[in-house]
């Protein structure tokens, strides 16, 4: 059982070393990254199937037991974050791998991008508070070589503005470490569950909103979003797509698994709530009034960070399994949607409203790709979407939250509205530009992209709709995984024992 928790981690960074040893012969790079990103995925479904039966799962590096030493620990939240997270990494690095100028010019990509990889797992497996630092870091990192890959102009611009959002938030972070170690004299999460609950009221909700908004800077929430609308989409698009789907969901991971297993007695649900509104609204509000499919899109991962937010708020079994379904859809959708955009980049040459149509006539399966993914992010029956909103807003009425519930509905309606403009202008309409219209008109040719591009878009969007087919298992797994956040007894018992 050990093997498989530390396998995530250390498979990565050991297939990142052979990359950079590699990195004369760009043939041995891609089947060392794929082969580790494959068997990774692998480990993370069996170490899935093993939480289903026997319960969470953990280990003590160099057998020092807790809370002295390192602890890695699995439950059912981390569990499906870890599988969703390495399918969705493995898609976007074969769709990688087939778009040109990307990894072929970039030597450097494969093994920054499996780092980052192995920084995604130790951040969902990690069982204190000092070495999710780490996992930041090591993401962190490669997130900043990754996003200013190519060294275009607007790239380092917005890659600087990233980079400094981040170091502030590393910071603060750091900062919040010392303070709860300095009140507790520990930073094992599941001893920390015990010793915090000692601590003054007063303490302990200032710990908890110093923390929330640490990781509300890392998963953008309402006020702390404003850096990611303008950083994303300036990037490579597999590195976008793997922001996007991954990157903020991360720090979701991190504000749920701290305040539902270190704060039970202080739960900020009122601030929790007006910040998921907010979100959701201003979310919206701001892809509505963009007019390029990616700056649509990074809008989208604003206002649907909203939804997440919310379904905690509630701190009910149902508000935390409609979010953690949620974000198991989140992943693969919003990744594929954006993979989707980079076949129309690379089909066109542009992502903007106004100079791309026609698309559906020329590329018909990558507007078909685009509809099934983006049906799913409006919450449209019987997509994924559908099934997260629902189970959150269920919850919603049944805590008496009418008003959130409304927005919610409300944001729903609005982000078809912004879908159905990206449709219309991309895969229905015809350029503004006259010129671009005559060229479009006498090029009504099929348009193409290469295979692995393709490939794993088709893959991943075939992810979100297994989800949607397999929505009542999956919603089972989740309200499992709500009630042992909502319950960490088990958690804090297999750890500390």
């Amino acid at each position: 059982m050990s093997v498989l928790l530390v396998l995530p981690i250390i498979l990565p960074l050991l297939a990142a070393a052979l990359a950079i040893v590699a990195s004369h012969h760009r043939t041995l790079q891609r089947i060392v990254a794929v082969g580790a990103l494959i068997a990774v995925a692998v480990d993370s479904a069996f170490l899935l199937a093993v939480v289903e039966r026997d319960g969470v799962q953990s280990v003590q590096m160099g057998a020092w037991p807790a809370p002295l030493g390192i602890t890695l620990v699995v439950d059912m939240f981390s569990a499906l974050m870890l599988v969703i997270s390495m399918v969705t990494v493995l898609s976007v690095l074969i769709y990688a791998i087939g778009q040109p100028g990307v990894d072929q010019d970039q030597p450097v990509f494969h093994p920054v991008y499996l780092v980052m990889t192995a920084g995604v797992a130790l951040s969902f497996t990690t069982g204190d508070l000092f070495n999710l630092f780490v996992a930041y870091e090591i993401t962190l990192a490669a997130s900043y070589v990754l996003i200013t890959l190519g060294g275009r102009r607007e790239q380092i611009r917005s890659g600087m503005t990233y980079i400094i959002i981040n170091l502030l938030a590393s910071t603060l972070f750091v900062v919040g470490i010392a303070w709860v170690y300095a009140a507790t004299g520990t930073v094992n999460m599941a001893d920390l569950a015990v010793k915090i609950a000692q601590l003054p009221s007063g303490t302990q909700t200032a710990l908890s909103m110093f923390l929330l908004v640490v990781f509300g800077i890392k998963a953008a929430i309402f006020p702390l979003f404003f850096w990611l609308p303008d950083s994303y989409p300036t990037a490579r698009m597999p590195v976008t797509a793997v922001f996007a789907g991954l990157l903020t969901k991360v720090g979701v991971y991190s504000i749920i698994r701290t305040q539902t297993l270190l704060f039970p007695q202080n739960r900020p649900s009122t601030i929790l709530l007006v910040c998921a509104g907010l979100t959701m609204a201003i979310g919206v509000l701001g892809a509505i009034a963009q007019n390029d499919m990616k700056r649509i899109l990074s809008f989208h991962i604003v206002s649907q960070i909203g939804y997440m937010i919310l379904g905690l708020g509630l701190f009910s079994v149902a508000g935390v399994a409609g979010t953690v379904f949620f974000i198991f859809h989140q992943i693969p959708v919003k990744t594929a949607l954006f993979l989707a955009t980079g076949l129309v980049e690379q089909s066109t040459g542009s992502t903007a409203l106004s100079k791309v149509g026609g698309m559906i006539r020329r590329t018909p399966l990558v507007a078909g790709l685009f509809l099934l993914a983006a049906l799913s992010l409006a919450g449209i029956p019987p997509f994924s979407g559908f099934v997260g909103k629902l189970g959150i807003i269920q919850a919603g009425f049944g805590a008496g939250e009418y008003a959130i519930v409304g927005v919610s509905l409300v944001v729903s309606l609005l982000t078809l509205f912004s879908m159905i403009k990206i449709w219309n202008g991309v895969f229905l309409g015809t350029p503004e530009d006259p010129t671009l219209r005559l060229a479009s008109a006498t090029s009504e040719e099929r348009l193409s992209t290469p295979v692995l591009m393709r490939g794993a878009t088709v893959a991943l969007v075939g992810v979100t709709l297994a989800i949607a087919l397999f929505a009542g298992t999956l919603f089972d797994l989740s309200e499992r995984a709500a009630q042992g956040l909502l319950d960490p007894s088990a958690y804090i018992q297999q750890v500390l024992g």
